[in-house]
């Protein structure tokens, strides 16, 4: 091994013991905020959170949050911002979850399920943050919210770059969002969903070998 080696072998077990230390004192503070932080969950730069006194915010075990570009092969617009709205708020991110710069913010509830993958800038949202009638919209505080605005994305789901996911919507288990897709409503498991407004393209059953070959051609990289 020649000494340049050895320089950047050394340098390289610097930062890479930098980075574990950071992460390590990010994840002290989403503890200190009241996040409830599961075993070996990874943060790749600093998150944007925040939580009404009373709310709930869980991030699953080994999940991992990507807030800085240089860890993402598409870089993020901003780090993975998590907010709870109201008292009675509760965001609950699985165990096994993949999010790099997304937005979730939830006035009701915001549930994604295991082994869950959002592509880079996603943003989920639960409620409209202003009321519809034009007349109360400026200056009115955010409309209450309601059981009908919970948003549940099931376990094994692929949710392609730039996606918006509006209240009301769940996305079933094993399904796959195309990149820049609007989703509102309800979509069964294992679909193929795109568009705006997104609607199902096709399904397929577990194991379906053309799942993944439909995923990269039509759907587009996370």
């Amino acid at each position: 091994m020649t000494s340049a080696m050895v320089v950047f072998d050394v340098l390289g077990r610097i930062a890479g013991r930098t980075r574990y230390e950071v992460g390590r004192i990010h994840r002290l503070c989403l503890r200190a905020k009241g996040v409830n932080v599961g075993p070996k969950v990874v943060l790749m730069g600093k998150p944007v959170v925040s939580m009404a006194e009373g709310s709930r915010l869980t991030v699953g075990a080994r999940s991992v949050l990507v807030s800085a570009s240089q860890e993402t092969a598409l870089g993020v617009n901003h780090p993975v911002v998590l907010r709870t709205l109201r008292p009675s708020a509760e965001i609950a991110i699985g165990e096994d979850v993949g999010i790099s710069g997304a937005s979730i913010c939830a006035a009701t509830s915001i549930t994604i399920g295991d082994g869950t993958l959002l592509g880079a800038n996603v943003s989920i949202v639960d409620t409209d943050f202003h009321p519809i009638e034009s007349a109360a919209r400026r200056y009115s505080s955010m409309p209450d919210p309601s059981e009908h605005d919970k948003v549940t994305i099931g376990p094994n789901v692929f949710i392609g770059t730039n996606t918006i996911v509006l209240k009301g919507s769940s996305i079933g288990e094993g399904s796959v969002v195309g990149a820049g897709s609007v989703i509102k409503g309800k979509f069964p498991p294992r679909s193929i969903i795109a568009g705006n407004p997104a609607r199902v393209i096709r399904q397929f059953s577990v194991g379906d070998s053309t799942a993944h070959e439909h995923r990269v051609d039509q759907v587009g990289e996370r």
